[in-house]
């Protein structure tokens, strides 16, 4: 059986200052929002944080932003967030931008133990500038290196008292593969089930790559509300 946090404070305690974060969601969809909350409170600093975005200024990545928690992003879309403007520009914050589909490959391959791999995406342009490259049948790639964090922090519907995970519609978005490549994953989930309520062909993340459970209600803000007249 897996450890279930009876905190959320408790599920981030082990974080430590300068460590390496994974933190799954697309937007404000499929956010570990409430682990977010617990390691603001506890004031932990100096965090590389590795996520397709840093949030909005007032929810998820952007209140850890905002608390000068984060020292270094390693994201791919960052266009929602003005803290986030202000701090690369004021220098306070280091930022690598990744081609999304690289982003999404280079934790899918840290999770399966691949260390590096070469991609089209990002030749020819300032992100390949003193990057290695090679050509394959008349083409040239870009040598890319695969993330692995110190912690993940994920966000799923389901899970059962082994960590067996289930995500709902676009929250599998970064959640799986970050799973996977965490070496201490801990999952915030809205319910948990007991062992083989679970249907096998169900499971989206198998419980060996989850050390960690937490239960909590969730606001599931919108990121941007669009509405007809």
């Amino acid at each position: 059986m897996k450890k279930i946090f009876t905190s959320f404070e408790e599920g981030v305690s082990e974080i430590k200052d300068g460590m390496t974060l994974m933190v799954g969601g697309f937007g404000l969809v499929g956010i570990p929002e409430n682990l977010i909350l617990a390691l603001c409170k506890k004031n932990t600093k100096d965090l590389t944080v590795i996520s397709n975005n840093c949030g909005v200024d007032d929810w998820g990545l952007g209140i850890l932003l905002k608390n000068n928690q984060i020292k270094k992003m390693i994201s791919s879309y960052v266009g929602e967030n003005k803290e986030f403007e202000r701090q690369v520009l004021s220098g306070e914050l280091e930022v690598q931008l990744v081609p999304q589909g690289t982003l999404a490959e280079k934790i899918r391959a840290g999770g399966a133990g691949i260390p590096a791999f070469y991609t089209p995406a990002g030749v020819g342009t300032p992100i390949a500038e003193g990057r290695e490259t090679r050509e394959f049948n008349s083409k040239e790639y870009l040598l890319e290196e695969a993330l692995t964090a110190d912690f993940s922090l994920i966000k799923a519907w389901k899970a059962d008292k082994l960590g067996n995970l289930v995500y709902r519609q676009t929250a599998q978005n970064f959640n799986p593969m970050m799973a996977a490549a965490g070496k201490v994953t801990i999952a915030e989930v809205e319910e948990i089930v007991e062992v083989g309520e679970l249907l096998p062909n169900e499971i989206h993340t198998p419980g060996i790559y989850v050390q960690g459970l937490i239960v909590g209600k969730h606001e599931k803000r919108i990121e941007r509300l669009t509405v007809r007249a």
